[in-house]
């Protein structure tokens, strides 16, 4: 029976993950100069990510620019069969292996029909209230193009008193792309299928380095795993950064990919929610945006294991970087599919304080990434003297 701190990589010719054959094409693999690849700012990161559109299943934006933010950082990108990201940092033969886990999907709509008047109705992809759906504004985006509408419903004024007392759900909604008919939307080019995304541009709030912006969830997580690689200029163990999908619907991308990648042990790199705001009680949360990253205990998917938050609360501690606690969420991360892949890997998470996640703006402090980034990369640096 292997002890958690007996387990290594154990390296031979196939060490790296290579994928396989997938329908009669080799999977993407990149060892040279990617076009387009530089190094920005985590403001600059941010704004970048939350801009782009990544609804759940339909993340083919954000995976290219997070292909050109990692490959400064990475020996190799690789693009698996899911197209999960993953960056590889190589290590030395003896040391672990680790895999860090950010996802690339957002929530969103996906078009599910469209009426003979010329308006979308939409399901919904990912966990989204009802409640904040009606007068949002949104962007289709489609073969031809993206199309900019509404999220529109019968008005107030001829709704019936009870009517007026319940939520609109989703399925009572539709979207206003200014088309005619239906013909008029087939010739723009809408297809059943079609994503649809919140329509908010990224922004700075006040003099200070809070942020609000689309898409939080999780491209912050994005930028903080970016960061660390960039910290981390040398390390004797081999860092696997993996821009996940479809964690929204059920932590698909995350389960493939650390079926495939097998590291020692794992860290998911995410949002959480923020308790700071009016009507929210401690009990419930008392994580606060600008203290720091939030390590948790346990949530609705993982408990850390005793030895993974250990490794966290020392290494903050010895570098001085202002840390939170939080236990007893009712969401998770991708941190729950990875911990019960293969054999079990053990697997923490390190969380980013945001304001209205899951909804379509949330707002963060620019220091709570950069306070995640320099943790896990202290974190990384003392893998061996821990396990």
């Amino acid at each position: 029976m292997i002890q958690f701190n007996d387990l290594r990589l154990v390296q031979n010719t196939n060490n790296v993950f290579i994928p396989q054959p997938f329908n009669n094409k080799t999977l993407k693999l990149s060892t040279g100069k990617i076009e387009g690849a530089f190094s920005l700012s985590i403001n600059e990161n941010l704004e970048r990510l939350s801009n782009a559109c990544g609804v759940t299943g339909r993340e083919n934006d954000v995976r290219d620019i997070m292909i050109q933010l990692l490959k400064p950082y990475s020996d190799q990108i690789q693009i698996d069969k899911l197209e999960n990201v993953i960056a590889i940092k190589k290590g030395k033969a003896n040391a672990p292996k680790i895999m860090l886990a950010a996802h690339m999907d957002e929530i969103g709509l996906m078009v599910k029909m469209i009426t003979k008047e010329g308006f979308l109705q939409f399901s919904k992809m990912g966990g989204i209230d009802d409640r904040i759906l009606p007068a949002q504004k949104v962007s289709v985006h489609t073969k031809k193009g993206t199309y900019v509408g509404i999220v529109g419903s019968k008005p107030p004024h001829i709704q019936k008193e009870e009517e007026r007392k319940k939520i609109i759900t989703y399925d009572d909604l539709f979207i206003d792309i200014g088309a005619e008919n239906k013909e008029d939307v087939v010739k723009m080019g809408v297809s059943i299928g079609d994503p649809i995304g919140f329509d908010i541009k990224y922004t700075k709030l006040g003099n200070s380095d809070t942020v609000l912006g689309k898409a939080f969830d999780n491209r912050a997580g994005c930028v903080a795993m970016i960061e660390t690689l960039k910290i981390l200029k040398e390390t004797n163990c081999t860092v696997c950064a993996v821009g996940t999908v479809q964690e929204e619907v059920g932590l698909r991308g995350a389960a493939a990919a650390a079926f495939g990648v097998d590291p020692d042990l794992a860290l998911a790199l995410d949002v959480t929610i923020a308790g700071d705001v009016p009507g929210v009680r401690e009990f419930d949360t008392s994580v606060k945006v600008g203290k720091g990253p939030a390590l948790t205990i346990s949530d609705s998917g993982l408990i850390t294991h005793p030895k993974i938050l250990r490794w966290l609360i020392d290494s903050a501690e010895e570098e001085k970087i202002p840390f939170q606690i939080e236990s007893g969420l009712l969401g998770s991360t991708d941190a729950a599919r990875i911990s019960i892949t293969r054999q079990g890997i053990p697997c923490g998470t390190v969380s980013i304080p945001t304001r209205y996640i899951h909804s379509p703006v949330g707002v963060l402090s620019l220091k709570d990434i950069d306070f995640s980034a320099k943790l896990t990369a202290a974190a990384i640096q003392r893998i061996e003297k821990h396990f």
